[in-house]
């Protein structure tokens, strides 16, 4: 993905000083989910909490904030929670649960933050008023950020960076390239898979390369909840890799580039020769993208594809959870 632990790290050194703006609560329609966050400087933002007129009222409060703090901002006691609370499966920041403002000091999930001074809130119904129509409600709480800030924020980021979905691309063709260059903008770890090496060069940024004379190994060695985009330039070594994923009880998604006659010849050669079933058959998806759309374009392809695997990323760590839930009952 685009937005690296890197990016951040930069930020946070080159910025000046800088304010945490958090959506702490929500209710009802909201662009972004309670925990969403971005960093304020004086003259740049990294991150976002959902455009609109309520990003640029919290920029602007954060902004007037940050003009009159004093030199050396207060400490917070105690030290932040956060990087625990990504077992919830998202990426909170450290404030994750809000902060709420006023009085003698503020209360987050039962901590007291003696930062009244230099902490504001915002509370913002999205509504005509401000020239926005989700209707629902956004708490917002802005907070300088310190050192400690600052690293839970890195700690954070580096644990959801392990956590991402892997998405692997067997073949570096023009769809392979097209749909490597989708999936590097999304919060996916993208991983192509080649057997020539001269089809991975011009990958784009911030996907991973592997050279390999057998492909289906990388299917064997993926972590469970992977998904699987099979599209090389050999139809015999497309059955061979989906034959593998198929076979896989955790994968994600298995999808095939190809024609309904290319469907029918792999069914019937995975049932009779590969000793797979059609409970295994029924999990593939192909052709990918669907049919629906008639353009064979490579970039159109890609984004069909891409918006079809990361529904089933999300609905297999939907499923994930619910079995967590019920396996603790």
């Amino acid at each position: 993905m685009t937005t690296t632990v890197q990016d951040l790290k930069d930020f946070l050194a080159s910025a000046g000083p800088l304010a945490l703006v958090e959506v702490s609560g929500t209710k009802g329609s909201t662009p972004r989910e309670r925990g969403a966050f971005m960093l304020v400087s004086p003259v740049a933002i990294h991150g976002t909490i959902g455009g609109g007129q309520l990003e640029y009222m919290a920029i602007d409060k954060a902004r007037q904030m940050l003009g009159n703090l004093p030199a050396a901002p207060p400490p917070l006691t105690p030290p932040h929670k956060g990087v625990g609370d990504l077992a919830r499966g998202s990426f909170p920041s450290p404030l994750w649960g809000g902060v709420r403002g006023g009085g003698n000091g503020a209360d987050t999930d039962g901590m007291r933050l003696d930062v009244r001074e230099v902490c504001a809130t915002l509370d913002i119904p999205l509504g005509p008023e401000i020239g926005q129509c989700c209707g629902g409600r956004v708490e917002v709480a802005i907070t300088p950020v310190d050192g400690r800030i600052a690293a839970d924020l890195v700690a954070a980021a580096e644990l959801q960076e392990e956590r991402l979905p892997h998405l692997y691309i067997f073949g570096g063709g023009h769809v392979g390239k097209a749909l490597a260059a989708a999936v590097a903008l999304l919060p996916a770890r993208a991983i192509v898979v080649e057997t020539r090496a001269d089809e991975l060069e011009d990958m784009p940024d911030g996907v991973e390369k592997r050279l390999t004379p057998v492909p289906e190994q990388a299917v064997r060695e993926a972590p469970a909840g992977s998904a699987f985009a099979v599209l090389t330039h050999d139809h015999a070594l497309d059955f061979l890799i989906v034959a593998e994923a198929l076979k896989r009880e955790d994968a994600a998604y298995v999808g095939m580039i190809g024609s309904k006659t290319k469907k029918a010849t792999f069914r019937s050669w995975f049932l009779k020769t590969a000793g797979g079933t059609e409970a295994e058959f029924a999990q593939l998806v192909s052709p990918i993208g669907g049919d629906a759309v008639k353009d064979k374009r490579p970039q159109v392809i890609a984004a069909l594809a891409t918006a079809e695997m990361m529904t089933a990323l999300a609905l297999h760590e939907v499923r994930a959870a619910s079995e967590v839930v019920e396996a603790g009952r």
